[in-house]
């Protein structure tokens, strides 16, 4: 087994970023009937009440989310969905803004494994990292909801074109 520290980890989203996005872009969608209640999200989502509640506290302390209480309660965006980028998102689910440790500064030296201050590759894991944050910078949670259907086909495309053997 190879330690810790000379391991290079590849940031993949965890279930944080793609289930707190599902619940900002539920929320974008059913806001016009007023504060979304957690349990229509968890229902629509097919996500546990218990996850949500604790995704729902880091969007809120974010400043993404505010909720209201009561009979009527639930939850909205605090921002316009033109205002909230999937960066805005992942950023802050997932308390970082690179791919792999080694490139979430741009010190020589890193500290997250054996070649550290002498490693070509990091500037590649830091390139990526800016190329992937500034497309995700872009795409805001306006930008999906109005070209949803046409992202979805999208979406089955590239899904129909990976099964599709060469």
């Amino acid at each position: 087994m190879v330690p810790f520290y000379y391991r290079i980890y590849i940031m993949r989203l965890t279930t944080r970023s793609r289930y707190g996005l599902r619940m900002i872009l539920d929320l974008a969608l059913y806001a016009g009937d007023g504060p979304v209640p957690l349990n229509d999200i968890a229902c629509r989502q097919k996500i546990s009440m218990k996850y949500l509640e604790q995704l729902i506290r880091k969007l809120r302390a974010g400043g993404l989310v505010q909720s209201q209480r009561g009979a009527c309660g639930g939850h909205q965006l605090a921002l316009s969905p033109e205002n909230i980028t999937v960066a805005d998102v992942v950023r802050l689910l997932e308390n970082c803004s690179a791919i792999t440790n080694c490139a979430e500064n741009e010190e020589k030296i890193c500290g997250v494994c054996n070649r550290a201050g002498d490693c070509l590759s990091q500037w590649v894991w830091i390139e990526a990292s800016r190329a992937l944050f500034e497309r995700r910078d872009q795409i805001t949670i306006s930008e999906l909801m109005k070209n949803r259907s046409q992202l979805i086909n999208e979406i089955r495309t590239c899904q129909h074109a990976s099964k599709t053997p060469s």
